[in-house]
């Protein structure tokens, strides 16, 4: 057995001696033609930038500073160090980039819904319970209450639901069903908004008018209502929100640290328990992220809250009755918009641009201070 392996091991490093050999050549030769390429475009360049300089001096500024500027190219130094500035420049040009257009859309938000503000009146304008643009009377708080009413409705349906279900795929999923479920829920993302909403105008608009009918012969409420409600557009929009929360809180869970939950259960804490008591609360950040990327979704989705919200301008009535949001209000009018009207509608769009704001500044500093506890 031992001359058997000793003739193994003499014949593997037979066969390795000339494998070795080969590459130390081939690396010797990679260096030597480095070298001499080096060398080649070193020489080149300090002749070209010679004869830069004697037309600088003698004949030509522009054409020797063309010269020069070759020179730098093709010295060894000279590629690489443009590819860098290249792509820093890119990058640079990238940032500025978004950094304009967010700027230009805050000017043009501001420079055409500010003047009209002022023309109609701010408090008028942000207060006022009627909205009639052909008698010149722009009111947006039922715009404004309809859109909080609904937004809130899809968080306290949707954050649940997707804090929970983001709990079961990273902490109690089985394998066996993991993927099935997770390509469901990116399936979720990609659906467009009007399918959701021809979900809702088929399925949910009649669910809810019928528990509405219910409820009206059981005498708990005054009108039934046609299913084109707040309630409706809420629960359309926490199945919109649910797989932007599930994909950013599962992230997040399965970012922490494995050992805080098995610390957690050394301790003696149970399953349920270190999850919720320790997992959790270490991926806050991340979850808080999940919560406002759907708040955004939310407050932001137009083509399917038209619908099924019924767009009823006015102030919300009950869970049952419609209402309308102010995206669904500038969507809505902004096709034979005019003049005033058009500009009141820019306004509206203004509001719910500082509405954006104020979440995320209110975001980012609870999780300062979070982060500071």
């Amino acid at each position: 057995m031992r001359a058997v392996l000793f003739i193994l091991k003499l014949g593997l490093k037979i066969l390795a001696v000339p494998v070795v050999l080969a590459l130390t050549l081939f690396t010797w030769l990679c260096f030597w033609l480095l070298y001499v390429s080096s060398f080649i475009f070193g020489l080149v360049s300090t002749v070209v930038a010679l004869l830069g300089i004697a037309v600088l001096v003698t004949y030509s500024p522009q054409n020797g500073v063309i010269l020069l500027v070759i020179a730098f190219l093709v010295s060894p130094l000279g590629l690489p160090m443009a590819a860098a500035w290249l792509v820093g420049g890119v990058v640079f040009a990238a940032s500025c980039a978004s950094v304009l257009a967010v700027a230009l859309i805050c000017v043009f938000l501001f420079a055409n819904g500010v003047p009209a503000m002022k023309e109609i009146g701010f408090v008028k304008f942000i207060t006022g319970e009627m909205w009639k643009p052909n008698n010149d009377i722009y009111g947006i708080l039922p715009m404004i209450v309809g859109s909080i009413y609904v937004t809130a409705g899809a968080i306290i349906v949707g954050v649940p639901i997707g804090i929970l279900t983001s709990v079961f795929m990273a902490m109690y999923c089985p394998k066996k069903i993991y993927r099935p479920l997770k390509a469901a829920t990116e399936l979720l993302a990609g659906i467009p908004s009007v399918v959701y909403g021809f979900f809702g105008l088929v399925v949910l608009v009649p669910a809810i008018r019928s528990v509405g009918r219910i409820l009206w012969q059981m005498g708990l409420i005054k009108s039934p209502g046609n299913g084109n409600s707040m309630l409706t557009a809420s629960l359309l929009l926490a199945m919109m929100i649910l797989p932007t929360i599930i994909g950013v809180t599962e992230s997040a869970i399965r970012a922490v640290p494995e050992h805080y939950y098995e610390g957690a259960l050394a301790l003696g804490a149970t399953h349920e328990r270190s999850i919720f008591r320790v997992v959790i609360p270490a991926a806050k950040s991340g979850v808080i992220a999940g919560i406002v990327l759907g708040i955004g979704r939310a407050i932001g989705e137009t083509m399917a809250v038209i619908m099924v919200a019924g767009n009823q301008a006015r102030m919300p009535a009950g869970i049952l009755k419609g209402v309308r949001t102010l995206t669904a209000n500038i969507v809505i009018e902004m096709g034979y918009a005019t003049d005033l009207h058009r500009e009141a509608l820019i306004a509206t769009g203004v509001v719910l641009f500082v509405f954006i704001l104020i979440i995320n500044f209110s975001v980012a500093l609870l999780n300062r201070r979070g982060g500071r506890e």
